[in-house]
């Protein structure tokens, strides 16, 4: 199935960086996926999905998780404010936290609950005017901001321009990580996931090469 040639791709792009077979967490990205092609990626054993949507995922994943056993969750679309709580209630890593109103809710959901999921910021390494994301020349002063809240980032996410290499995006992500002691790396995609690992992803975010081509509702 397609998901055993994404991991045997994932596999050799790991040995071509030289990277230890496994360093690299596929995430599964089921949004608008039929269930039945969601529940085959489950029933060949892989547990780490990706949600673009907070409400779409709470109103499949909880059956899910109970039929199939613990799930790794991954926030990785756009989240609302108001729907931090139920976010944080749901997934077990949220990569879109990319403005200061989200930070200062997931602060306050911290201080309520003790604990949060694994946070990545979100990055506009395109500096592009539609896309979320904290701009580049902001992110040491987010970042400060968000400790001083008491919120630890893992690391940072990316989404580079389509019209554009997405390395150069990959390299400028790496270099902010290492320049702020961050470890993660969320970057790379279906049609450019090899070349993430090649400049040190450590989660990659593949859907229509694992689950086909969406259709989205009209």
């Amino acid at each position: 199935m397609a998901l055993t040639d994404i991991l045997a791709r994932l596999r050799r792009a790991e040995a071509a960086a030289g990277r230890a077979e496994g360093s690299v967490t596929l995430i599964a990205v089921s949004k608008v996926q039929p269930p039945e092609r969601v529940q085959a990626v489950l029933e060949a054993g892989h547990r780490v999905f990706g949600e673009n949507y907070v409400q779409e995922a709470a109103g499949k994943w909880p059956e899910w998780r109970d039929r199939f056993g613990p799930v790794e969750l991954h926030m990785i679309g756009p989240l609302q404010t108001n729907k931090a709580k139920l976010a944080v209630d749901l997934f077990d890593a949220i990569h879109t936290l990319d403005r200061p109103s989200l930070a200062t809710k997931l602060a306050s959901l911290q201080q309520a609950r003790g604990s949060l999921p694994q946070l990545f910021v979100q990055v506009n390494t395109g500096v592009e005017p539609q896309k979320a994301g904290v701009l580049p020349a902001d992110l040491p002063g987010f970042l400060r901001d968000c400790r001083a809240m008491e919120l630890s980032p893992l690391g940072l996410m990316c989404i580079p321009p389509e019209d554009q290499d997405p390395a150069s995006h990959f390299t400028l992500l790496a270099r902010m990580a290492g320049d702020h002691g961050l470890a993660g790396l969320s970057m790379g995609m279906s049609s450019d996931f090899e070349s993430a690992v090649a400049h040190g992803a450590t989660h990659i975010r593949v859907g229509s090469a694992i689950f086909g081509a969406r259709a989205y509702p009209a």
